[in-house]
Parts: C-alpha cells; structure tokens; sequence
C-alpha cells in the first residue's frame, strides 16, 4: 500500500466513530461473557483500537487501566481527543505501534481486546503472538470476520478468499483458539446494524465531503468505488457472512 492510498483512507476513516463494525451492546456482551466487573482492577490492552468506540466504552465500565494501541498516528490523536472530552485521559495510555510490534512484558495484561483489527496480521498469528503478553487465566476478546454460513455463492467465496484467507466459520475459529492455548468462553455473530447502521452509514455520509475534498484525484474516487462495491457486497450476502465476537481464556 502507497503512502499516497494509505493516507486517503485515513482521510476518509479518522472522522468515524468507528472503523469496522460494532456496536456498544455488541461490547458489553463480550464484557459480560468474559465476566469483567468494575470493581476489579485490570490491565487491558485494546489492539488495533482505531478512534477508541471499544478504548473509551471500555474506559468508561470499568475499573481498567487500558493501553490503546494503533499503528496511525492520525486515529491515537482522535482517540485522545474523545478521551479527553468524556473526562477519561487518565485511564487511557496510547501508543502507536504495530500490533506485529508490541513492547510489552510478558504476561503484563488481564485482557487483550481487539475488535475489527485481528485480520490485519491474521487469527492464529495474533493468537499465538499475543498470547505471551497474558497473565494466567487473561482473557482474550477479539472480533473475526467469520462464515455464518456452511455454503456460499461462488462470488462471495471468491471475494473473501482474495481479501482474507482466513475467513471460516466459528467452529474452525474455535479449533484454532483450543490448538493454541485457550479455552474458548463464548462466540456470538455481530448483527446486521454493526454494520449498516454503527459503520456503513455515517461512512457512506462522509463520501461526498471526502471527494470534495480530493476533487479530481482518481485514487479517491477509486477508494470510494471500493467501499462502495464491499457495501453492495455485504447488503447482497449479509446472510452469509459476519464478524463473530470470540472472548476466551489463556489456559495456564
């Protein structure tokens, strides 16, 4: 990726609340599986944490410290600044960083979070890598695209395979999670509001501004065609596909 193309689509995203689907209930389940209560005290890292939608709800429910990691420089400014608007910039430490890259110690965290982010280095590499960084017993919670399905239309196959080779259903993902040192907890798919109401459109509102401001460069316009195609793409398929929440724990 171009620094040029990677910077119009920090553009386009910056200004979202989020950067993938989600949803604030989708959150708090995944909390309440996992069994997080305010009045213990946590460590959590929150990894691939874009503008903070999960940093700060996380922020806000729990008696946590939270290292919110991104690679974009860009996204940890914003997260800052809704941090510091809903008073909580003294439980949140930033850092920008790659999630392939991380300086902690081992088994530092209570909780490693990740939603919407785990694709960028692939499922069981994230497992495996970040699991070190958990103490005994921590809890992992991460979010997956993941087949609903055990059938697709070719189209659709042949789509995700090119975008994300990993994409499978839940009782693979599961597998993968027991074969590398974690008792799975529980698994729940993100409904269809995660992603046509909390993401795709207050993207979709933000098209015309962001090609106003990137008039006649057709990088942008590309970009936009892009997002356009993967919106149609899921409308047509929601069936079949979704992100999966998976919160587990690390045995020993």
């Amino acid at each position: 990726m171009d620094d040029e193309y990677l910077a119009l689509l920090v553009d386009l995203h910056k200004r979202q609340n989020r950067q993938g689907p989600g949803g604030q209930a989708e959150t708090s389940g995944a909390m309440t599986l996992a069994n997080l209560h305010k009045p213990k005290p946590l460590n959590i890292a929150d990894i691939g944490c874009g503008t903070g939608a999960s940093t700060l709800q996380l922020a806000n429910s729990l008696n946590a410290k939270i290292t919110a990691v991104d690679f974009l420089p860009e996204f940890i400014e914003a997260l800052k600044d809704n941090a510091e608007a809903e008073g909580l910039s003294e439980k949140i430490e930033t850092l920008v960083c790659s999630m392939e890259q991380l300086p902690f110690a081992e088994e530092e965290y209570d909780v490693f979070w990740s939603e919407g982010a785990i694709y960028n280095m692939g499922f069981e590499k994230g497992l495996k890598e970040w699991r070190r960084f958990l103490k005994p017993d921590g809890i992992l919670a991460v979010s997956e695209i993941t087949w609903i399905t055990n059938s697709r239309p070719p189209e659709l196959q042949e789509y995700w395979e090119a975008e994300y080779p990993e994409i499978a259903t839940a009782s693979t993902k599961i597998k993968v999670l027991e074969e590398n040192g974690y008792a799975p907890i529980g698994y729940f798919v993100l409904p269809e509001s995660c992603w046509l109401e909390n993401y795709y459109r207050p993207l979709q509102e933000g098209f015309p501004d962001f090609l106003a401001r990137h008039e006649d460069n057709e990088m942008a316009t590309s970009i936009i065609d892009a997002e356009k195609n993967e919106i149609a793409l899921y409308k047509k398929y929601k069936s079949c596909y979704s992100y999966g929440m998976y919160v587990a724990q690390k045995i020993g």
